[in-house]
């Protein structure tokens, strides 16, 4: 089988050539500086500059602006929060997470809007997400999410119950739920289309550039960034680089950096698309606990992701999306269990992604007038969505504006730090381990593996 392996994204290749910009050369004064030209960097740039235009905003990139994340998701703008409403609740109260919950919603709408008004043309197609179960243990838990969504505030209109068949034809298919708020995206091309914008409104992108190190505002002395290029001078610094953050030592605890892996096909037959019957763009989810994630492509295809090996040891990222044999296999047949008619379709491209997951699970929007240092992240995969609400509320505490958005629960959440190696690389070996024993077993079990139950002990979710 011949595929590419890795370059980034199948999303990137798809754009052709893409060559980083300008790197910094020399010292630069700014009113704020932002670490990293993903989606947290680019749309705190471009809702701070429509805010307050005389802002002098330079942002700083390693490679070059979508390379992590942001350029190798799934492509779900997906409205939902990281972590359980439960925890947020705990310390802020239930209707603080309900708030929390309904931003995310809204934030679905603000993306497709804010894209289609800026002209970036990102394959956006607001068309919900359908999650199947596939056996019986499956079905209980999809019934169990429902009962636990309507309880905290999803109506009818927020989640519902349907036939796996009017939908997408999922072999073994036993249920499924539809939710509204979920958009198909193309996520490198509302990468690059972002970073046309905020440059368009006078925001400094340097790419190709390495931030060493991020220094606080103490005395009269500005908030830093330092590189072997030049140093940015600011009066705030915003770290945005959520999976790779591990790089900066005092963060290397913070999130874990989660791999996941994804394979795109060769364009399907219409014939294929019509067995399958995924006529409509929406996303595709299950109940697994070592889940899946897919779309259709606005070119033809499936684009199919999961976990793979979820971790590296000392929290190491990955080399430039390439991914190993044994997630491809795994990967690939996932999809040919899925979809039989699609298993003979031909692979064209695998490649791989960090996300950050805080031992919680839970994100953070953080910002200290006193340091001048702020970061946002910890998206545990929902940060297609989460990274535009994020950069609303980075906006709103810088500008210091009393908002419905600074009041939200995850701002300034206290990060909550991973154990040291080797008992991270351990615990996370066996958490996946686990589940996926767990499905194995449960295709036979009418209920919930205990063993899936050991690993929820372990992630601590």
């Amino acid at each position: 089988m011949s595929f590419v392996n890795g370059s980034v994204s199948y999303w990137f290749r798809e754009l052709g050539e893409v060559r980083a910009g300008a790197p910094l050369s020399g010292h630069v004064q700014a009113d704020v500086c932002i670490v990293g030209a993903g989606y947290t960097g680019l749309w705190t740039a471009y809702y701070l500059k429509k805010a307050q235009p005389d802002l002098r905003i330079v942002v700083l990139e390693k490679e070059f602006a979508g390379f992590g994340a942001s350029g190798r998701n799934g492509g779900w703008v997906v409205g939902e929060i990281a972590g359980s409403a439960e925890v947020y609740a705990r310390r802020h109260g239930r209707d603080a997470a309900v708030r929390l919950q309904r931003a995310m919603f809204e934030t679905v709408e603000e993306i497709v809007t804010v894209a289609a008004g800026e002209g970036i043309d990102a394959d956006i197609v607001k068309s919900g997400q359908t999650t199947v179960a596939r056996n019986a243990a499956q079905q209980r838990r999809l019934s169990e999410t429902l009962a636990h969504a309507r309880d905290w505030g999803w109506g009818a209109d927020d989640l519902m119950i349907v036939e796996p068949e009017q939908r997408i034809r999922v072999a073994h298919a036993t249920g499924a739920l539809w939710t509204p708020h979920c958009a198909r995206v193309q996520p490198a091309k509302l990468a690059r289309g972002l970073a046309e914008v905020v440059r368009g409104l006078g925001v400094v992108i340097h790419e190709g550039t390495e931030v060493e190190s991020v220094r606080a505002r103490t005395g009269s002395a500005p908030a830093a960034a330092v590189t072997a290029r030049g140093t940015v001078t600011a009066d705030y610094a915003i770290r945005a680089t959520e999976g790779f953050s591990a790089a900066f030592g005092a963060s290397h605890r913070d999130w874990l950096p989660m791999n996941s892996s994804m394979i795109v096909t060769e364009p399907l037959p219409a014939a294929v698309w019509d067995e399958i019957g995924w006529a409509g763009a929406e996303l595709l989810g299950d109940m697994a606990h070592y889940y899946m994630y897919a779309q259709r492509t606005a070119d033809g295809r499936i684009a199919f992701g999961g976990r793979g090996k979820p971790y590296r040891y000392g929290s190491r990222i990955d080399d430039a999306g390439r991914t190993q044999e044994w997630t491809v296999d795994v990967l690939h047949g996932m999809l040919a269990d899925f979809f039989p008619a699609a298993a003979d379709v031909p692979l064209d491209h695998a490649w791989s992604g960090v996300l950050a997951v805080p031992r919680d699970w839970c994100s953070t929007v953080a910002l200290d007038h006193a340091t001048g240092l702020a970061y946002a992240g910890g998206y545990t995969g929902h940060g297609v969505a989460a990274t535009n609400l994020a950069a609303r509320t980075l906006r709103d505490l810088m500008l210091r504006r009393d908002t419905e958005l600074t009041s939200l629960p995850w701002v300034n959440w206290p990060v909550r730090r991973w154990e040291p190696e080797p008992l991270r690389w351990i615990g996370v070996q066996l958490m996946y381990s686990l589940y996926r024993a767990a499905d194995h077993r449960e295709s036979r079990l009418g209920r919930t593996s205990r063993i899936a139950k050991a690993a929820d002990l372990i992630s601590g979710r």
